[in-house]
């Protein structure tokens, strides 16, 4: 009785895990293999089925070619906002989480307070005031009114406090402090070096945060030119006269361009994560003991 329990629990489990993978990549299939088709095909051909390589390269040009290029534009004002508001969230959080961790200040225990609070606060709760602030100093409009709430990380600060609180004993930055050095120079040639696991985490997730933020950039930049990729397919989409029937004209934009450029938007998502892959394992693992 007991072997049959254990058989039918480990068979159910293998269903369900097989119903939630045939969940999540049965769409991806889906997606990959929607460009090779003509719009009628993908719509009552078989939705599994390969088109052919014509169609594939018909809806790459179509696409790419979409108001000169505009694309391209959008995937470089989108690696422009990211790696902008990266670079400035590295630079803030990972010394603030060390001074949160070592440093005995007045209100500090306060400061990590409102960092947990406006960490779990929705992003679009913040859109409004910054909208504000970004107008009252000219900058609506430009990449900088972009770039600088990117780099508004408090969970960046938060998981360099959590490392450094479990994983950097305080004896080895007080031993560097007797053989003479400074405190920039405990945290530039100790506490950072030892943070790279989780300096890579934090640039992945404020990677994909501002990679896909959709409504702080639509809110603040009222161009075309301008506009990251995530507005950008809303752009293709209005455009598609099968989401948007109130469209004249000759429009070139199907579903399978719709999908190209799709694939598109994902794609430095996950290229990003598989060649950090192991950065991450180890940065997500960081913590998790101690000595």
């Amino acid at each position: 009785m007991k072997i049959f329990n254990r058989l039918w629990t480990k068979t159910l489990g293998f269903i369900v895990l097989l119903a939630f993978t045939a969940f999540f990549i049965v769409p991806v299939i889906w997606l990959l293999l929607a460009p090779t088709k003509t719009d009628h095909q993908l719509i009552f051909g078989n939705p599994f089925s390969f088109g052919s390589f014509h169609n594939l390269a018909h809806a790459i040009r179509v696409t790419f070619t979409y108001q000169d290029y505009a694309l391209l534009t959008w995937v470089k004002n989108s690696a422009i906002y990211s790696f902008g508001g990266i670079a400035i969230a590295l630079v803030a959080s990972i010394p603030a989480g060390y001074a949160l961790a070592f440093t005995n200040f007045i209100g500090r225990r306060t400061l990590l307070g409102i960092t947990l609070f406006v960490m779990i606060m929705p992003a679009t709760a913040l859109v409004l005031p910054l909208f504000l602030e970004a107008n009252a100093v000219h900058a609506i409009g430009s990449p900088i009114s972009v770039i600088l709430p990117f780099s508004f990380f408090p969970f960046g600060v938060y998981l360099s406090y959590i490392f450094y609180s479990s994983s950097v004993p305080r004896d080895l930055l007080n031993a560097a402090r007797i053989d003479g050095c400074n405190e920039w120079n405990v945290f530039r040639k100790i506490a950072l070096p030892l943070a790279r696991p989780v300096v890579a985490l934090v640039a992945f997730f404020a990677f994909v945060a501002n990679w896909n933020n959709f409504f702080l950039p639509f809110v603040m930049l009222p161009s075309n030119s301008n506009y990251p990729l995530p507005i950008g397919l809303q752009d293709l989409l209005s455009s598609t006269p099968a989401f948007n029937p109130g469209i004249g004209g000759d429009v070139p934009i199907l579903r399978p361009e719709l999908a190209v450029a799709t694939i598109v938007a994902m794609a430095p998502v996950l290229i990003v994560f598989l060649f950090a892959q192991r950065s991450l394992v180890s940065g997500m693992l960081a913590g998790a003991t101690k000595e």
